[in-house]
C-alpha cells in the first residue's frame, strides 16, 4: 500500500497496482520532477512576472536553498505549512521548496480571511504560515499573529515583501505568544542532500469548496498535470499565462503551472483583475495558452477597444465554468482568434475537458470527456440509480487523480463517498448522445 499521511484515505491495493501498470503513476515526487526539468530545460525561461525572469535552473536552485532554509528553522518532514501568496514567482518557489523539505504546503486562497484561514490552520495543525506582509490593503501578518495566539502549534510566520518594499522583520523576531516571524527572503541556505520521499505521500493540501482539506499525492497530481499538458499538446515553445489564482486546481495543474513546467514551457504569472494588463501580457510575452472563468472572459471581452485586441500568439483559451457558456466561448474564440477548451474540474481531482480536435458543437456546449482513460464516471438519481443519457443526475467519479477521502474528515467522507469509493461531487450533469459531459451546476442549486 502506498504510504500516505496519517488522516488520509489510500486507494485500494488493486487500484494502486492498476494505475502503476497503466503508467498513470510513475513514482516521482513533484520536487524531484523539478530537478529533472532543470536538467532538461536549464537555461530556458521557466517563470516570468513583471520584470522578473527565472530559468528552470534558477527555479530549481532557489527551491533547493529555500528548502534548506525551512529545515534550518526547525521545520521537519510531514509538518504542514499554510501557503497564501499572490501570483508571484515566490509562490512557485515556496511550493516546491516546502515539498523538497518534506513539508506539506496547504494552498489557501489569497482571498480567504481570518475565519477561513484559522479553520485551515486548525484542521491541518499547521506549524507555519507563508503570506504577504500586506496585500491590497489587508494585513496578512496581523491576521497570522491573531491566529497564532489562538493555536499554539502555529509558530513560524514567513512574510513575502513586494520588491522594493522594506521588511518590518530585519531578522527573526518573536511575539509574546512565542511565534517567530521572518521575511520569506531570509530562507536561504546551502542545499542539503535530497530527502528520501515516496510519490504515494501527500504532496499538498487544497481547500475544497465546502472548506474541508483535499490531500493530493505526488503520483496523482503529476499524472493530472502532465496528462492535461499532453491533451493540449503543450511544448517548449508554449507560453502559459496564469492569471487565475495559482492555488486553484485549474491554474495549478489542468495543465496550469505544473503542467506547463513539465513540458518545458514558460509560465507568465499575472494578476487576473486588470483586463488591460492581461491583454498587454498576451502581446508582450507571446502567450499561447491561458485559462479563464466565464466572468473573467466577459470582462476581458467588454474591455476590448472597438479596434479589437492587438495581434497575439494565443492558440488556446480554457474556460472553466458551469454550465458551459456557449456565447462567451464563441466570443472569446472569435475576438482572440484562438481555439477554446471547456473545462470542469474540482480540487478533489476530477477533470473533464474538451479536446482541441473535437467538433465545434462539443467544444462550445459541453465539458468533453474525463482526462484519464481510467476515470470512472456515474450519473445517478437521488436513490443512487444510474440515469439514462440526456437525463440530469449527480456526477460521481473515481480514478487515478481523484481522491478517496478528505484530510482528517471521516464524518464528511461518510457522506461524500459511496461504499465502493466514488466521490459524490455534488454537481448535476448529463451525458450527450456523443458521450460528452455537460455539468450544469450544483445539486443543491436545483432544489
Amino acid at each position: 500500500m502506498a504510504s500516505l499521511l496519517d488522516g488520509c484515505t489510500p486507494w485500494p491495493e488493486e487500484f494502486v497496482d492498476h494505475y502503476w501498470a497503466a503508467g498513470h503513476w510513475q513514482g516521482n515526487t513533484l520536487d524531484n520532477l523539478l530537478r529533472g526539468w532543470a536538467l532538461r530545460y536549464g537555461p530556458r525561461t521557466a517563470l516570468v512576472h513583471d520584470g522578473t525572469r527565472l530559468t528552470y535552473a534558477q527555479l530549481n536552485r532557489r527551491a533547493d536553498r529555500m528548502a534548506a532554509g525551512f529545515r534550518g528553522r526547525g521545520l521537519r518532514p510531514g509538518m504542514r505549512v499554510v501557503l497564501q501568496l499572490p501570483n508571484v514567482p515566490e509562490f512557485v518557489v515556496t511550493a516546491f521548496a516546502l515539498m523538497r523539505a518534506g513539508l506539506v504546503p496547504v494552498f489557501c486562497p489569497l482571498s480567504s480571511r481570518e475565519p477561513e484561514v484559522a479553520g485551515v490552520v486548525r484542521t491541518a495543525q499547521a506549524v507555519g504560515y507563508v503570506g504577504p506582509s500586506t496585500h491590497q490593503g489587508f494585513d496578512h501578518t496581523a491576521m497570522a499573529a491573531r491566529i497564532a495566539a489562538r493555536w499554539p502549534f502555529l509558530r513560524r510566520v514567513f512574510t513575502y515583501e513586494t520588491p522594493g518594499s522594506e521588511s518590518p522583520y530585519g531578522g527573526l523576531t518573536t511575539d509574546p505568544s512565542n511565534c517567530q516571524y521572518a521575511p520569506l527572503g531570509s530562507l536561504d541556505a546551502p542545499p542539503e542532500p535530497a530527502l528520501p520521499q515516496s510519490a504515494g505521500q501527500v504532496a499538498f493540501l487544497l481547500v475544497s469548496g465546502t472548506g474541508v482539506l483535499v490531500p493530493r499525492t505526488h503520483d496523482d497530481f503529476a499524472h493530472q498535470a502532465t496528462a492535461a499538458a499532453r491533451s493540449v499538446a503543450l511544448g517548449e515553445d508554449d507560453v502559459y499565462l496564469a492569471a487565475l489564482p495559482a492555488e486553484a486546481d485549474l491554474a495549478l495543474g489542468a495543465p496550469g503551472v505544473i503542467g506547463a513546467l513539465s513540458a518545458g514551457a514558460t509560465v507568465v504569472l499575472a494578476d487576473a483583475t486588470d483586463p488591460a494588463a492581461w491583454f498587454a501580457a498576451l502581446a508582450r510575452e507571446g502567450v499561447t495558452v491561458t485559462a479563464l472563468t466565464p466572468d473573467t472572459a466577459r470582462r476581458r471581452l467588454d474591455a476590448l477597444p472597438a479596434t479589437g485586441p492587438a495581434p497575439s500568439a494565443l492558440r488556446l483559451a480554457q474556460i472553466a465554468g458551469t454550465p458551459p457558456d456557449r456565447t462567451v466561448a464563441e466570443r472569446i474564440g472569435t475576438a482572440l482568434d484562438c481555439r477554446v477548451q471547456q473545462v470542469f474540474g474540482t480540487p478533489e481531482g476530477l477533470l473533464t475537458l474538451t479536446r482541441p480536435a473535437d467538433p465545434d458543437d462539443a467544444v462550445l456546449a459541453t465539458h468533453g470527456r474525463p482526462l484519464s482513460p481510467d476515470d470512472q464516471i456515474r450519473l445517478v438519481d437521488d436513490g443512487g440509480d444510474p440515469v439514462p443519457d440526456g437525463t440530469p443526475g449527480e456526477l460521481l467519479a473515481r480514478g487515478p487523480h481523484t481522491i478517496r477521502g478528505y484530510y482528517r474528515a471521516p464524518d464528511h467522507d461518510a457522506r461524500a463517498f459511496t461504499p465502493d469509493g466514488y466521490l459524490r461531487t455534488g454537481h448535476l450533469a448529463h451525458r450527450t448522445p456523443d458521450g460528452d459531459l455537460v455539468v450544469t451546476g450544483r445539486c443543491d442549486d436545483a432544489a
